[in-house]
């Protein structure tokens, strides 16, 4: 078994999380992730009112004992969300852990603290985790440039950006972006983490509620499949590069504005994609980490795997690197 810092202060077994993802993380998948002894994270904002919030935590507890957080994504929108309602509901719920994303949680971090809620802020730069640090939250996520989703303007991968974090970072921070085995969580060990984030891979398990053509789609990908969106806007999010992808990135080249993108890339069509498998009604989230992916195991096999296999790892090839 690998004991870090972060498996110690969130009571987990192994140091794997599944992240936040939207449409993805919903009960059936975090209460199997946290079941095989990792951390499964319920996507607060994917449900559709602080109610329905609140509904989605009791499920997941009544499929799990084990500890599971809460994913908020705070950013602007064009329909405000009522993200105070969705802190109380978390705070009055019992869950004791939040992954934090967008802004600075600064201001969330006193309600949160009080009810004895543990915070994981997400970050794409060494800068940001700084200040999340300052701020005073319990742990880190760091993005590299490899993610799915935003992995924020500086185009660092996390070869260069987690070492560069973990010189400056004390708190515990978990490796993101391109992590998909055991080599990635060995990996990110060696670069000063204590664990790993993983979406792409836990969406390609037999549990994460989407589309079987979705699931076989990141299996036969590559490392190449995926496209970067909003680049000229400053606002960069990778995508599976289907034609509606290519469509995006040909409007910006013709100067078209957000406004005009929006309706052919919102999150609503990318809902459809996972519920329906129609993989070019939208764009939907995809990292890098696809070329590593090759089955669709069930969460427990996946987890157990990883980090079997990353002992084996640690005791074996690695330990008799070193010279007598």
């Amino acid at each position: 078994m690998i004991k870090t810092r972060f498996t110690e202060m969130f009571g987990i077994k192994h140091p794997v999380v599944q992240g936040g993802m939207q449409w993805v993380g919903r009960a059936e998948l975090a209460s199997a992730v946290s079941n095989a002894g990792a951390l499964g994270i319920l996507t607060g904002l994917t449900q559709p009112t602080p109610d329905d919030l609140a509904k989605e935590i009791k499920r997941c507890r009544e499929m799990t004992d084990q500890p599971f957080g809460v994913n908020l994504t705070i950013l602007p929108t064009l329909v405000p969300r009522p993200y105070g309602e969705y802190i109380d509901v978390i705070c009055q719920s019992g869950v004791k852990i939040v992954e934090t994303a967008g802004n600075n949680p600064k201001p969330f971090l006193p309600k949160f603290k009080e009810a004895g809620i543990k915070v994981i802020h997400k970050c794409t730069s060494v800068r940001h985790g700084i200040s999340a640090e300052k701020a005073g939250v319990d742990a880190i996520s760091m993005d590299g440039f490899e993610c799915a989703g935003h992995p924020g303007e500086d185009d660092v991968p996390n070869l260069v950006l987690l070492p560069a974090a973990a010189n400056v970072i004390k708190i515990p921070m978990l490796a993101s972006g391109g992590f998909a085995d055991a080599r990635g969580l060995v990996a990110a060990l060696a670069l000063g983490c204590e664990g790993i984030n993983m979406g792409t891979r836990f969406m390609a398990t037999k549990e994460a509620p989407i589309h079987q053509n979705v699931k076989e789609k990141i299996v036969g990908s590559d490392e190449r499949a995926t496209s970067l969106i909003f680049r000229t806007m400053r606002n960069t999010s990778r995508v599976y590069g289907n034609s509606v992808a290519k469509q995006a990135i040909e409007m910006e080249r013709e100067g078209k504005t957000i406004q005009e993108i929006g309706p052919i890339v919102s999150g609503a069509k990318g809902r459809v994609v996972y519920e329906t498998g129609d993989l070019e009604h939208g764009v939907w989230s995809a990292g890098t980490c696809m070329g590593l992916i090759n089955d669709i195991p069930t969460c427990k096999e996946l987890v157990e795997r990883i980090v079997s296999e990353a002992e084996a790892m640690i005791r074996g090839r690695l330990a008799k690197a070193i010279a007598a």
